[in-house]
């Protein structure tokens, strides 16, 4: 039984940030804010939620004392990708509005929180921002996003054997997934699921005629193919932005943002790859508003999904797109247990808490307490 269990506000604001859960924490990496500046070159910001407590933290500053140690450490970025292998965060590409997009390796250790670059080798993917990055094993699977140099859309894969730090772009056969960016690609098996994102319908460049596709490809590791698929009913709209995870063998998205509906989503869609066939999900509870860019992070069974940016409710309150950034977390549980559908109940219904254990009023209050990373957006209109 799927319910949303907790939704805390003043964590930090940020759209196309990337995220990947250690342990018990959530680490978040960078990002977008609309008003901030995204010019003038610092290093990127780490924000690390932790999941027991409920509570937010930041990362000091990296003292880098010279410019060598300084390029160990990326700078502040949007569009850019994060995965987990042991225990070093590998965050690959992104992109700023001063530097431009980046195909620089970056590695940051979660034990020492410091940053450092590895020595690779091999066909280095070309930088991009709205890539995918997933991992099977001990290597990292780089797909699609929009690169730079090409200004175009791609559809290869790169790969990163992180034994070696060798990178390779795999010779796939089969019919590829189309040219894409601002999709998912989720490891369930050996197979790599891709789902939605933005394309153009004449190719690889952007000429304005945008499609979001709705059928899921796949690409098998072991044979480096992309699969034939059947097309089942009911799909899913297409989306780019969106999220996606894995749970108990199942591919789940969440949101997303689809140009030609103009319309942002908030559903939540399952998708079974034996019977190869979606069903649309209502969890308990209330949910986020919808939305795009967001992150989502598995910790045990429940989803840490926050952040994104969504229509603005009120005329000047948004940007000059008329979006507004949240800061904003929800829990999504998974398989709640009784203690935790209680706590629920007590704040739903307002119920006396004196007599309930100390331990137990600690976890309502951080179930209750907004965080203070980010301050409220105040209407220019008071």
């Amino acid at each position: 039984m799927l319910r949303w269990s907790v939704h805390l506000e003043g964590g930090p604001r940020r759209v196309n940030h990337a995220a990947v859960a250690v342990g018990h924490k959530v680490y978040s990496f960078g990002g977008y804010c609309s008003g901030e500046d995204y010019e003038t070159l610092r290093q990127i910001d780490v924000h690390v939620f932790n999941t027991v407590s409920l509570r937010w933290m930041k990362l000091p500053p990296v003292r880098t004392g010279g410019h060598e140690r300084a390029r160990e450490v990326p700078y502040m970025r949007y569009g850019h990708t994060a995965v987990l292998l042991d225990d070093i965060i590998y965050l690959w590409g992104g992109r700023n509005d001063t530097e431009g997009a980046c195909n620089v390796l970056y590695a940051f250790d979660v034990n020492t929180h410091r940053w450092f670059t590895p020595k690779i080798s091999g066909t280095i993917p070309g930088a991009r921002d709205g890539h995918s990055a997933c991992v099977l094993g001990k290597a990292m699977y780089i797909f699609g996003g929009y690169e730079q140099l090409a200004d175009c859309f791609s559809n290869d894969i790169h790969k990163l054997d992180t034994t070696t730090m060798v990178w390779s772009l795999i010779n796939a056969r089969g019919s590829p997934a189309r040219w894409r960016d601002f999709h998912s690609a989720t490891i369930i098996g050996t197979k790599m699921f891709v789902f939605g994102g933005r394309a153009d319908r004449f190719g690889p460049f952007h000429s304005n005629n945008e499609i979001y596709c709705n059928k899921i490809k796949v690409f098998d590791t072991e044979t480096n193919c992309w699969l034939s698929t059947p097309s089942t009913q009911p799909l899913p709209e297409g989306r780019r932005s969106h999220s996606a995870f894995s749970y108990n063998g199942e591919l789940y998205i969440f949101g997303g943002y689809n140009a030609h509906l103009d319309r942002h989503f908030n559903d939540l869609w399952k998708f079974n790859p034996e019977a190869f066939s979606w069903k649309k999900v209502e969890p308990k509870g209330k949910g986020p508003c919808p939305r795009r860019r967001q992150c989502c992070c598995m910790v045990g069974d429940r989803i840490i999904l926050f952040g994104g940016t969504s229509p603005c409710p009120e005329q000047g309150m948004g940007d000059e797109f008329n979006l507004m950034d949240h800061s904003d977390l929800y829990i999504l549980d998974f398989s709640p247990n009784l203690k935790t559908l209680c706590k629920i109940a007590v704040i739903q219904y307002s119920l006396e808490q004196s007599g309930l254990p100390h331990d137990i009023r600690w976890e309502l209050a951080a179930m209750t307490t907004n965080s203070n990373i980010s301050r409220p957006i105040f209407s220019s209109h008071g």
